[in-house]
């Protein structure tokens, strides 16, 4: 690296820095161009992409079909409110629900949004169709959770970083351990509206429940009349090598909230999708979204899940994920605790007497593959699932000798 290019990086790192807000912690590394798994930096490195911009990018950088559907509607329309009707958004849903199996679908931005819009609507429906109190509304949810940023969402989380300094936080909100199928129906009450849960925690570290408690979930829900809502934001859309995790126990959720892949990469697109039961709750005026459904994201939405489906996404993602983690699990590494996942949503577990995982991140980027760590210990590895096998056993190669090291 010349000195020319290393200070086009530090300055730009300078600038961010400068200006930014001190919210992340990303890895030194200014990326300017992406296509398919790979990513250049400025100083013209090639990286390999293992996080998908969290799943975002399931369908890789830059899909050229999603590019294609993205440039045209910019050649149209791109946004009307809701104060009008556009001709993107009623094929965008029903596709959408076509896809899913449920009746309707309300379209929001970020996946956060979808969550809170389903926790509006469980409440509601709570009240008007269950005959819980007003006022007193419990919805259940998991030790571990990530659910968005939000202020209510965060304050239930139970990691306290994410709330510290920032409550009062909204109540109704009752925590139980993650797969604990017991916990879970000791906790249900008459006020008990929902329960929920993401089917494969990502951001606590690729946790993978009990085989069994998703289906147990559903029983108990059905039981004692509990909307099962499943946040599937991260392992939807193929990236656990079914089109929804839930789908690895054939349950079917009551609500089902969806986004980051949904959008291709290119633009936030989510949606909290259910039957007209729960749907029906909403009246004019009672929830929405200036740009929920705009012309542009329901144009980008629409091509997003046709590639997914179209190139068998889901199936290429249960082959290569199951491939690889086993190849990972091979590997002899003093470092290594366990390695765990499902479809390509893997976490290779760091023992705490080798440190954290970010400095073994830090390692993989200095060889051209970029992962995260989450939850301190755990090194993330969740590439675009249009990856080949003969890009993973790159990644495989430098996996190894920096676990190995």
């Amino acid at each position: 690296m010349t000195p020319a290019t290393a200070s086009k990086t530090d300055a730009l790192l300078a600038e961010v820095d400068q200006y930014s807000a001190h919210n992340y912690h990303p890895l030194p590394v200014v990326l300017e161009r992406g296509e398919g798994v790979w990513v250049w930096d400025v100083d013209g490195k090639r990286y390999m992409d293992m996080l998908s911009g969290y799943s975002a990018l399931n369908q890789g950088h830059r899909h050229p079909a999603i590019v294609a559907a993205a440039k045209a509607q910019l050649d149209a329309l791109t946004l009307t409110s809701r104060a009008f009707h556009n001709d993107q958004m009623g094929p965008f849903l029903k596709e959408l629900c076509e896809a899913t199996g449920f009746e309707r679908a309300l379209p929001m931005n970020t996946g956060a949004e979808a969550v809170e819009t389903a926790i509006k609507m469980i409440r509601k429906w709570g009240y008007e169709v269950k005959g819980v109190a007003p006022g007193q509304a419990e919805i259940i949810v998991c030790e571990n959770n990530f659910h968005g940023r939000t202020t209510t969402i965060v304050g239930f989380s139970t990691e306290e970083q994410y709330k510290d300094g920032f409550g009062p936080f909204t109540p109704g909100f009752k925590v139980i351990p993650y797969g604990d199928a017991k916990a879970l129906e000791a906790a249900i009450t008459k006020n008990t509206v929902g329960f929920l849960f993401e089917p494969l925690q990502g951001e606590g570290g690729v946790v993978v429940p009990p085989e069994g408690f998703i289906k147990r979930a559903r029983e108990l829900c059905t039981q004692h009349k509990v909307a099962l809502m499943a946040d599937e934001i991260q392992t939807g859309l193929g990236r656990t090598g079914r089109l929804f995790c839930c789908d690895w126990e054939s349950v079917r959720p009551d609500v089902l909230i969806v986004g980051k892949a949904l959008g291709g990469g290119l633009y936030p697109v989510s949606a909290a999708i259910a039957d007209e039961e729960f749907m029906g709750v909403f009246r004019p005026g009672d929830h929405g979204s200036t740009f929920g459904g705009n012309p542009l994201g329901a144009a980008i939405g629409r091509a997003s899940l046709r590639v997914v489906l179209d190139e068998k996404l889901s199936e290429r993602s249960a082959e290569l994920g199951a491939w690889f983690m086993q190849k990972l699990r091979e590997i002899d590494s003093p470092h290594v605790q366990e390695v765990r996942g499902k479809g390509l949503m893997i976490g290779v577990v760091i023992k705490d007497s080798s440190g954290p995982a970010r400095p073994f991140c830090e390692a993989l980027d200095e060889k051209g593959v970029l992962a995260k760590e989450t939850h301190h210990q755990v090194i993330r590895f969740a590439p675009p699932l249009t990856i080949t096998q003969e890009e993973l056993e790159f990644a495989l190669e430098q996996a190894t000798e920096v676990l190995s090291a």
